[in-house]
C-alpha cells in the first residue's frame, strides 16, 4: 500500500529547513556584533528575510502534514493531540 503525499517527509525538506534556520542564526549573530559594513548588513538582512521566508514555508507545509495525518478528512478542524492524562 502506497504512502500518503502526507505521510512521508523527505529527508532533503528537513535537510534544507536545518540548513537555512542554521544560516539564518549565522546571519543573526554577525548582525548583532556590529561590525559589518553598511552594505553588508543590508545584503545579510536581505538573505536573512529570504531564509526567514523558506523556513516559514517549511513550518507549514510541516503544520499542514501533521493536520492531515490528525484528521485527513477535514485537516481545517483537526484537533492537537493531546497527550496529557487529566
Amino acid at each position: 500500500m502506497p504512502k500518503s503525499p502526507a505521510a512521508a517527509v523527505p529527508a532533503s525538506s528537513i535537510a534544507e529547513f536545518e540548513h537555512s534556520l542554521d544560516e539564518l542564526e549565522q546571519l543573526v549573530t554577525r548582525m548583532e556584533g556590529g561590525e559589518l559594513s553598511l552594505d553588508d548588513s543590508l545584503k545579510s538582512f536581505e538573505r536573512g528575510i529570504g531564509l526567514y521566508r523558506q523556513c516559514q514555508t517549511a513550518l507549514e507545509q510541516a503544520e499542514l502534514r501533521v493536520r492531515l495525518l490528525l484528521d485527513p478528512e477535514a485537516p481545517d478542524t483537526a484537533e492537537p493531540f493531546d497527550s496529557r492524562n487529566d
